[in-house]
C-alpha cells in the first residue's frame, strides 16, 4: 500500500478511533503476549556519547542503551571503528545490548541547514550497520525545530529523499523525533517517499503538544512508528500524565516489535540511579508482567 493511500485510510479511519479509546478494549484486540525488550537514552543516563552508559545500564537493569553517533567537538566519534570496538566489548562485558543510535547534536547543528549534517546522516547508516542495529533518531528540537518552519522542512525533506536509498538498501530506518504531529510527520513521509523514514515517537513530547497520544499511535501503528521513548518531565514514569498501560495496550495492538526507550522521567532532587531503577522496574511491571 502506498504512503499516500495509507495516510488516507488514517485519516479515514480516525472517525473510529473512539471505539479503541480505553486500555481495556485494546487488549481484546492485542496480539500474543511478547517481551519487550526496555532501554534507555545515553544522555539521559548521565553518559551522552559515553562508552560507560553501557555499565551504568546494567547498574540499573536495563536490556540496552540507545547510543549517540557523538558530538560536534569529538566529530560524531561513533564513525571510528576503534570506538565502536570498545561499545561492543562493553556492551558483552555487562550483558547489555545497543538498542538503537542516536543524533541528538541535530538539535545544536540543524539538518534542515547545516551542511556537515548531510555527511553525518549518511555515515550514521554505516556505522548503524556495523553496530547491528536497525533504528537512528534523528532529532528535530532547539535549532534543528521543523514546526512551522516551511523552509526547513523543505530542506529537510530533500535531504531525507538524498539519503533514503541508502537507508533502504541497508535495511535501517531513519525515524524523526519532533514537535511534529502525526499528520505533519505524515506530510514528510509521503513527500520522502521512502518505507525507511518512520516516527521516532515520544508520547511526553507528543501530550505536552497537546496532541491524543494514544489515537496517534494507534492510527500511525507499526508500519509508521519505529521506536518509542518512554518519557516523562519531571516525574518518575507511572506519576506522570502519561498513562503507560493504555501505552502497552496500543503496542500490542499495533503489533509493535521493537524497544521501548525510557528518557527524562528523572524529580526534582532525586539521584539518575535511583531514578532510573525505579524507572526500570515500573516499565517491566507494565511491559513485562509476570
Amino acid at each position: 500500500m502506498s504512503v499516500i493511500s495509507r495516510r488516507q485510510m488514517l485519516r479515514n479511519s480516525a472517525a473510529v478511533a473512539g471505539i479503541l479509546s480505553s486500555a481495556p478494549l485494546l487488549s481484546l484486540f492485542a496480539s500474543e503476549k511478547r517481551t519487550y525488550r526496555i532501554g534507555a537514552c545515553d544522555w539521559s543516563i548521565g553518559h551522552h556519547s559515553e562508552v560507560e552508559a553501557m555499565a551504568t545500564a546494567h547498574k540499573i537493569g536495563l536490556d540496552g542503551v540507545q547510543i549517540s553517533l557523538g558530538k560536534a567537538e569529538n566529530n560524531m566519534h561513533l564513525r571510528q571503528k576503534e570506538v565502536r570496538q570498545a561499545y561492543k566489548e562493553a556492551a558483552k562485558k555487562y550483558g547489555v545490548k545497543v538498542s538503537s543510535l542516536a543524533i541528538g547534536e541535530l538539535n545544536q547543528v540543524p539538518y534542515k541547514s547545516a551542511p556537515e549534517t548531510v555527511e553525518w546522516v549518511s555515515d550514521s547508516i554505516d556505522v548503524a550497520q556495523a553496530m547491528d542495529v536497525s533504528v537512528i533518531l534523528l532529532a528535530f528540537f532547539g535549532n534543528g525545530d521543523l514546526k512551522n518552519d516551511a523552509q526547513g522542512t523543505q530542506e529537510v525533506i530533500k535531504r531525507l529523499k538524498d539519503v533514503a536509498p541508502k537507508a533502504e538498501k541497508k535495511g535501517i530506518i531513519l525515524g524523526i523525533e519532533s514537535w511534529l504531529s502525526a499528520d505533519e510527520h505524515l506530510e514528510i513521509i509521503e513527500a520522502v517517499g521512502s518505507p525507511n523514514v518512520r516516527v521516532y515517537y515520544d508520547v511526553a513530547n507528543s501530550h505536552k503538544m497537546g496532541y491524543d497520544i494514544y489515537e496517534e499511535m494507534q492510527r500511525l501503528g507499526s508500519e509508521y512508528i519505529c521506536e518509542v521513548h518512554a518519557k516523562e518531565n519531571g516525574y518518575l514514569l507511572g506519576k506522570g500524565a502519561v498513562d503507560f498501560e493504555r501505552v502497552k495496550a496500543i503496542l500490542d495492538d499495533i503489533n509493535y516489535q521493537g524497544w521501548v526507550i525510557i528518557e527524562g522521567a528523572i524529580p526534582e532532587g532525586m539521584e539518575m540511579l535511583e531514578a532510573y531503577q525505579a524507572n526500570c522496574q515500573y516499565v517491566q511491571s507494565v511491559f513485562n508482567p509476570s
